[in-house]
């Protein structure tokens, strides 16, 4: 029996009622991807160490390696208890609850402009090359053009909502889906980070936050399912609890809070941290 630490308070309530039944989608060395067969979500069981996100469970677990799951092994809520076939059982007994609150935007905007400027410079010197801040000549023309796509739609994405623009925002916003290498494209990490702010109280894009929703319709077809439910789960305003911590210190915190914040952010992925980020720069700038 493995015991949950903590654990996202819509997952946590279906287990307690008995109302989880699905099959793993996917497994990496540190989360497994659940499909639930009723919404068709994933929800992610997470090891140690992991921060709290949206549909997701972290239980005291260093790693999946020895446990055998695989993909479409069945999984199902029973007496507060989440069973993987007969490989792994998981009590929800005594777990802390989590929620996603994103913080308000502040009144006075003076921390944040300061904040936001040393964010910038700080990625500028430690950012994981992102194709999205600007456009890189590797000498591979398949690499080369993706990288110039993803810094040219970026660019017109953020010149259309600035002009409140918002029918052609969505088209330019719906080309990035998908776009870029790996597990979460970097178009769509962009967009989740734009996402964050559109969903953050008193920002002047928070009355367009339905764009997000918009966007999302289009992203089923056009990226990966776990990337796809970031995505949706953004637009929506629920984020994974690094993201939330970067935005508080952005609004509030001291450089030292900031940098700490950023960093945790910036280890996401690959480069998936950074486009996030970016995302977020791009966002708030927008209020500026």
């Amino acid at each position: 029996m493995r015991f949950a630490k903590s654990g996202d308070d819509d997952f946590i309530q279906q287990i307690n009622h008995h109302k989880f039944h699905g099959f793993v989608h996917s497994t990496f060395n540190r989360t497994l991807n659940i499909q639930c067969l009723d919404s068709g979500d994933l929800y992610t069981i997470a090891c140690k160490g992991i921060d709290n996100a949206p549909n997701t469970l972290i239980i005291d677990l260093e790693d999946f390696e020895e446990a055998d799951i695989r993909v479409n092994d069945l999984v199902s809520s029973d007496h507060s208890v989440l069973s993987i076939t007969n490989k792994m059982s998981i009590t929800i007994e005594g777990i802390k609850n989590w929620t996603c609150i994103l913080p308000e935007y502040p009144s006075v905007a003076d921390v944040l402009e300061m904040n936001l400027s040393t964010m910038k410079q700080y990625i500028k010197l430690h950012g994981n090359n992102s194709r999205i801040e600007r456009a890189f000549k590797s000498g591979n023309p398949f690499d080369d053009e993706m990288s110039r796509m993803l810094h040219e739609r970026t660019q017109l994405l953020v010149s259309e909502l600035q002009n409140k623009r918002m029918a052609t925002a969505i088209i330019h916003a719906a080309s990035l889906i998908g776009l870029g290498p790996g597990l979460t494209p970097a178009g769509d990490d962009f967009l989740v980070g734009l996402f964050t702010v559109f969903n953050i109280e008193n920002h002047q894009y928070f009355s367009h936050h339905s764009f997000c929703e918009e966007v999302v319709l289009h992203a089923k077809a056009l990226t990966n399912d776990i990337s796809y439910m970031a995505l949706a789960k953004a637009a929506a305003g629920q984020v994974r609890e690094t993201i939330i911590d970067l935005m508080e210190a952005l609004f509030r915190g001291s450089e030292e809070e900031l940098i700490c914040s950023l960093r945790r952010v910036l280890a996401i992925g690959s480069t998936s941290g950074t486009d996030i980020a970016l995302g977020i720069i791009a966002g708030l700038e927008m209020n500026m």
